[in-house]
């Protein structure tokens, strides 16, 4: 599961099978749990996802549990009406179709929501707080994401709430990736802000040697990216979501319905700061902004 081409990295991977076993202790979740249909949006080829959630229906799967992304859950809910659909989706599951409401889904699917276009103006006020003298910006969006035009708008929103003046780079591709940094310096771009998107964070490790190569202060959505060097990270927890989606898939798995079961929103959020890249980008971190860290990673 480590290969470039993976549907996650086995690290994401370990992650889910450990905070669902976890979550999952408060309603039996079980091995059922690994019933579950990848997003394959490393390389963004959701083209085996029909195929996959087929494959679950075919071996009359108790629950089918989508970690990773809107994608797989939409082709589950098309595939299926009565197995039980467990989700996590940054984008609106109401807007996307996936349930009716958030307190009451509806149907078969059910989830976690996790705010990624909300936070976008909490990030960017970090950024500012860690680099309070930059000027301009560029905010990494994916134009395949279904939540790309929301989130153009809320960085739209924070940067000029800021001051900051802002570019939209669109990245869709690792090529995408590669170009776009290579062009941030000819724009006289300060800093970066790489919004929410599961294909971003396949990539975290590309994101930060090239915001650290290039000497530009990044903030991402999670700490996956801050563990792999990249400078500072504000979002929900991930593994605290995991533990949410097993103890859900139990409760299914002991008889409640997942139209009665509401769409959770993330309740615990973590800053993470990585204090080698800090150093290395010469930037120091202000006391405030220290005081409000969960984690420093030396």
């Amino acid at each position: 599961m480590a290969s470039k081409t993976a549907s996650r990295s086995s690290a994401q991977d370990d992650t889910w099978v450990s905070g669902c076993g976890a979550g999952a202790g408060a309603g039996g979740c079980g091995h059922e749990a690994r019933k579950r249909l990848p997003d394959g949006l490393e390389n963004n080829n959701t083209d085996r996802l029909p195929e996959l959630a087929a494959d679950l229906i075919r071996r009359r799967a108790s629950v089918i549990v989508t970690p990773f992304g809107t994608a797989a859950a939409l082709i589950a809910k098309t595939a299926t009406a009565t197995i039980p659909i467990v989700f996590m989706t940054s984008a609106d599951p109401v807007q996307e179709g996936l349930v009716a409401s958030f307190n009451r889904p509806g149907g078969n699917v059910t989830g976690l929501s996790i705010l990624s276009v909300e936070l976008g103006a909490k990030r960017l006020g970090l950024l500012h707080e860690l680099v309070p003298k930059t000027l301009r910006i560029a905010a990494f969006i994916n134009p395949n994401s279904s939540i790309a035009k929301p989130l153009i708008r809320e960085a739209q929103a924070g940067a000029s709430n800021i001051g900051w003046q802002l570019d939209i780079v669109h990245a869709s591709t690792i090529g995408d990736i590669d170009i776009a940094f290579a062009s941030l310096g000819q724009k006289r771009v300060d800093a970066v802000f790489v919004s929410s998107d599961q294909f971003f964070t396949s990539r975290r490790v590309q994101f930060a040697i090239l915001a650290t190569h290039y000497r530009l202060p990044a903030i991402y959505s999670y700490r996956a990216f801050a563990e792999v060097g990249g400078l500072m990270s504000y979002g929900p927890s991930l593994p605290d979501q995991y533990r949410q989606l097993g103890v859900y898939t139990g409760r299914i798995l002991k008889g409640e319905k997942p139209a009665e079961l509401p769409v959770q929103a993330p309740t615990k959020f973590e800053l993470v700061i990585n204090l080698g890249t800090s150093k290395t980008l010469g930037l120091t971190i202000p006391p405030g902004v220290l005081a409000i860290t969960d984690e420093v990673i030396e």
